[in-house]
């Protein structure tokens, strides 16, 4: 395996800039708001995937940079997946250096679970789709430092040509000259279904609750808009209006994914793995007073307290499947967290991979997660596919990376936002458990929304 990379001053440049100067098709901008800590330190851009993985069901394909198909597979995707990634070890400093980016879609888990039939595609997009890399440009922004990185993972390029690339990706930031104003734009984003039938909906699941079928039921509604501004403007606005831990912009060519998710869903490192439970939700008080209150509120709320350990308690079982056991524990346990318009209880688990397990295997095992699904986990899943009417796609599904040397980092992929055909969709939802009112559990979800419906230029 070959690379090249050189290391850059970043005092006069932001992500924001090198992503608008990059030339080519395709890019993707991870980053995140927590750039003063190991959590957020790194933001990286990519450019002109090399191939990309797709799965609809069971059917698995790779498609080369020039469209044709290099693979066509019937099976289990992911292990699909799993078997056609590059696997390049490099001491770096930093977690991504070429590999893939992209989402492993909700929709997904119907080829390990049967949660019934297939719901309308409303979008039209895979239920995975990962785009693979081999120009990556790292941001350090504890070293203020920029790195920018060619690799070689499938033999094809000669150092020359690695030389080239490095240099023709430096020039192109530091020479570039596009427009970086933010065009207006507006979305007036319509709710799938009337309030009052998404509340029967929501009473109906608590029926499944108060029957005993299930301990919770996490049941989504959708909203949608047409938009015609360039999709990045609005990622623009989004990282201002509602900054959080993973913020995303991923250009899949038919339609954009981009969103800026509070919960961190998977992470592997080497042999160690993480997972990070999200449940409780208030919205962010007017005064700093106001926002104790609300915090002390939310800590003594039996509800959102049960239903956080619940999803404690999902995460481990999750965990056992491949982790060893004795070193599963919780590093963090319901935490406030604070985003700029709601807040949230958050928790940490942590476990060592079993001998053979790898992170993508990690993510196989915990998806979905119980954040939106609910527990049991099947049949609440099954439950969802009877109340809700279109495939949910990326939402609630995870999106992140692969790292070429197998290391793994996905965010759940909610305040998550499908830009497709001048259409925006987005999607919420709320844990529905025995004593919930729906109520209040139809405005959850419009809090959660409001992250993404807020975001206008400024």
């Amino acid at each position: 395996m070959s690379m090249k990379m050189t290391k850059l001053n970043a005092d006069v440049l932001t992500p924001i800039t090198v992503f608008l100067r990059l030339e080519g098709t395709k890019k993707f901008l991870l980053e995140s708001s927590l750039k003063h800590n190991e959590q957020g330190r790194y933001s990286f851009i990519g450019v002109n995937p090399i191939k990309e993985f797709t799965a609809e069901g069971e059917i698995a394909k790779v498609i080369s940079s020039d469209g044709k198909e290099l693979l066509k597979e019937a099976g289990l995707p992911l292990k699909t997946l799993q078997k056609v990634l590059p696997k390049v070890k490099v001491d770096l400093p930093f977690p991504f250096y070429g590999g893939a980016v992209g989402y492993v879609g909700y929709d997904a888990i119907r080829q390990y679970a049967d949660i019934g039939g297939v719901l309308e595609d409303e979008i039209g997009m895979p239920d995975i789709h990962f785009l693979v890399y081999e120009d990556v440009i790292v941001f350090d922004h504890l070293a203020q430092s920029i790195y920018i990185l060619a690799i070689d993972l499938d033999g094809k390029r000669s150092e020359e040509q690695l030389e080239l690339r490095v240099a023709e990706i430096e020039s192109q930031i530091f020479q570039g000259k596009v427009d970086e104003s933010l065009e207006a734009y507006e979305i007036e984003f319509q709710p799938q279904l009337e309030k009052e039938e998404f509340m029967a909906r929501i009473q109906k699941a608590k029926d499944c609750v108060l029957a005993g079928e299930v301990e919770q039921v996490v049941l989504s509604q959708r909203m949608s808009g047409k938009v015609k501004a360039n999709p990045f403007h609005f990622y623009r606005v989004l990282r201002n209006s509602n900054p959080s831990p993973y913020m995303f912009f991923v250009d899949f060519g038919e339609y954009v994914v981009l969103g800026a998710s509070p919960e961190s869903f998977i992470k592997s490192k080497g042999q160690q793995m993480s997972t990070n439970p999200i449940a409780g939700t208030r919205r962010r008080g007017r005064t700093e007073e106001e926002d104790k209150a609300l915090a002390v509120e939310l800590l003594s709320d039996a509800k959102e307290l049960s239903e956080h350990r619940m999803l404690i308690d999902l995460s481990r079982e999750d965990m056992k499947k491949i982790c060893v056991p004795e070193t599963i524990h919780v590093l963090k346990e319901m935490k406030i967290e604070f985003y700029r318009h709601v807040m949230h209880i958050v928790s940490e688990l942590e476990g060592t991979l079993a001998e053979g397990k790898t992170g993508l295997d990690a993510l196989i095992s915990c998806l979905p997660a119980g954040t939106v699904s609910g527990s049991p986990k099947v049949r609440a899943m099954q439950i969802i596919n009877e109340l809700e009417d279109v495939k949910r796609g990326v939402y609630s599904g995870a999106l992140g990376y692969v790292n070429a040397n197998g290391d793994v980092d996905f965010a759940l992929a909610i305040r998550s936002l499908v830009i497709k055909n001048d259409r925006a969709y987005l999607q919420a939802g709320a844990g529905i458990v025995h004593d919930s009112k729906v109520e209040l559990e139809y405005k959850e979800t419009i809090n959660k929304a409001n992250g993404l419906l807020k975001a206008r230029p400024m």
